[in-house]
């Protein structure tokens, strides 16, 4: 529903071509920045609308008082023009890449004999800087390289024509240790030293193949020569290379110039890891975090990475590897979405980084706020089965029973995602007679919550029922007795492949197995199921002890549970010798338990 007439009026003017689009509130503040195909469709669809698809956009529509617009000539100059203001402004419902880390680079310095090493620090002098490397670890190893192949300085003196033809500077230890050769002294050309950076130059490019085939190259014209002195050398600078390129060969070499972008998330954040490969190798990499605003999708999210990123690196990559698919038209670049082979293989390498980033942050989380990790969870589990309310209190149920004797059921309380154990509760089936799960579903369940009426206690925001549609029905018949039905909610999951049943519903739902919402469940069903069997245990002990020692004259019920206590079991009573017994009870009675045994055995 459109608010206002200024609003109305500006929709009026909206021109149907490309271009970006500026919400501002009552305060003149920029609270949003988005791109359009069509700027008059995108926009009029805030204000068309009686329900929207999530809070945040409702919230985001309500303070919405003036809108601004830019045309462009392509929607790529839309994305383009759309990251830099968000960059620029941070609205606060827009996407926002979390980046608190300063990661350093390569530079090539500009200057006569460049010097190159590394910096977190970029200045605008003309000189080149690779990267920016996230793994530092990684950083080093390609200095090393470089070091390994080139003699390069590492003074920092002006090394002018003028002041080398003076003889102002002398060759210092690192020309005595073979590091350098000299140029500072002029015992090396200019010509000579800028043929080591252009080598260095393809290293940073990850282009080692090229690197490769020129040294080769040089290599056979020194052997033509007869220059077998320096041919040995540019041999040495190969076979470094080569061992090199070997260790850093992630899949098939020949996977050149691609960038691979992958994305886990959670309800706040995405998580996107980026890999640029070159022959084979993975030249760069990083994982970043975005803030979600408007609940955006994994595709937004990913779209907004791929152009941020894409700049932040300088790439010009003309394939992309994606895990989904996204809406963007860069000219002249292809997507794809990898499904077989070694390009499939790089992908799921690239999706492991995330998913471990993701869990990494969420650990730190945990840790430093477990109110919130909680609190996570749970709006997690409520977005996933669609409840009203946030499932602060949960209650699992699970039957045991082994040919249908002792029959038992137990019923586990989760308060805020944890067990809670002096809530849990065991039960003895006490109106079924043989093994009939159904049945002794229905009974427990409004056992349980009839009681909890009566006694006006709070009832849980959900209730898992552990088995599939019939265990759920049964549970349901008791609620609707009980008058329980409707105040809570309530699922079924079956155990074979963790399908979810809701009422009424025949057909089930799943869960992502990597959701947190299912390992919630689990937890909860697997702790029933813990407590239950455990419960249907200590009854068939108690039922066998007592049907073996109610026989014998003199042992009552004190006499059972001293015995049960310290042997834990009757098997271990019945292996008992008669001096362990009359360390336990009386000799008399010690005497009477082990001949009845003895007899019995």
């Amino acid at each position: 529903m459109i608010k206002s007439d200024h609003i109305a009026s500006i929709l009026q003017r909206l021109p149907e071509l490309p271009g970006i689009y500026k919400h501002f509130d009552i305060e003149e503040k920029l609270i949003y920045v988005g791109k359009a195909k069509n700027l008059k469709s995108r926009v009029s669809s805030y204000f068309n609308k009686n329900k929207y698809e999530n809070r945040k956009t409702r919230l985001l529509v309500s303070k919405i008082v003036d809108i601004k617009f830019t045309v462009v000539e392509t929607e790529l100059d839309a994305l383009l023009l759309e990251n830099s203001l968000i960059k620029k402004h941070q609205p606060r419902y827009n996407i926002q890449l979390k980046d608190d880390k300063t990661y350093p680079w390569i530079v090539i310095k500009k200057e006569r004999f460049p010097r190159v090493f590394p910096t977190r620090v970029m200045i605008r002098d003309g000189s080149e800087y690779f990267g920016p490397y996230a793994n530092v670890k990684h950083m080093k190893a390609v200095l090393d390289l470089i070091k390994q192949l080139y003699k390069i300085r590492t003074c920092k003196y002006n090394l002018s024509e003028e002041n080398i033809t003076a003889g102002k500077f002398k060759v210092c230890l690192e020309y005595h240790l073979g590091n350098c050769l000299g140029s500072c002294a002029g015992k090396e050309s200019e010509e000579h030293y800028k043929r080591g950076v252009q080598g260095i130059r393809q290293i940073l490019k990850g282009n080692y193949s090229k690197l490769s085939k020129t040294l080769k190259a040089n290599l056979e014209e020194l052997a033509v020569e007869l220059k077998f002195e320096e041919a040995a050398e540019v041999k040495k600078k190969l076979d470094v290379l080569q061992v090199f390129q070997t260790k850093s060969t992630i899949v098939n070499p020949e996977i050149h110039n691609v960038d691979v972008f992958t994305i886990s998330s959670d309800l706040k954040s995405g998580y996107v890891n980026y890999m640029k490969v070159n022959n084979g190798s993975i030249t760069q990499t990083q994982t970043t975090e975005l803030k979600k605003r408007l609940e955006e999708s994994d595709s937004e999210l990913l779209e907004f990475a791929i152009i941020e990123i894409r700049k932040r690196y300088k790439s010009t990559s003309q394939n992309i590897y994606t895990p989904i698919e996204v809406n963007l038209a860069i000219p002249g670049v292809k997507f794809l979405i990898p499904m077989i082979g070694d390009k499939k293989k790089l992908m799921n390498l690239s999706m492991r980084n995330a998913i471990y980033y993701k869990r990494d942050k969420q650990k730190e989380l945990e840790l430093a706020n477990p109110e919130e990790h909680q609190n996570r969870i749970l709006t997690t589990l409520q977005k996933d089965l669609h409840l009203q309310d946030l499932p602060i209190h949960i209650e699992c149920f699970d039957n045991s029973n082994i040919q249908g004797t002792n029959p038992a059921s137990a019923c586990v309380v989760f308060k805020n995602a944890k067990p809670s154990k002096t809530d849990y509760r065991k039960f003895k089936i006490k109106t079924v007679i043989g093994p009939d799960d159904y049945a002794s579903m229905r009974e427990v369940v409004f056992r349980r919550y009839s009681r909890l009426i009566r006694e006006g206690e709070s009832l849980p925001q959900l209730v898992i029922i552990d088995g599939g549609k019939g265990q759920l029905s049964s549970a349901i018949s008791a609620l609707k007795e009980c008058g329980a039905y409707g105040k809570l909610a309530v699922i079924g999951i079956a155990k074979r492949l963790e399908e979810i049943y809701f009422p009424g519903d025949s057909f089930p739902v799943y869960i992502s197995k990597k959701s947190e919402s299912l390992k919630l469940i689990q937890h909860l069903r697997n702790e029933a199921h813990r407590f239950s069997l455990s419960h249907h245990r200590d009854m068939r002990s108690s039922n066998a002890f007592n049907s073996s020692l109610d026989n014998v004259e003199g042992v009552g019920p004190k006499t059972q549970a001293k015995l049960l206590k310290h042997f834990k079991s009757v098997k271990k009573i019945k292996e008992a010798q008669r001096e362990e017994l009359e360390k336990v009870i009386s000799k008399k009675l010690a005497g009477a338990v082990w001949i009845y045994f003895s007899k019995n055995s």
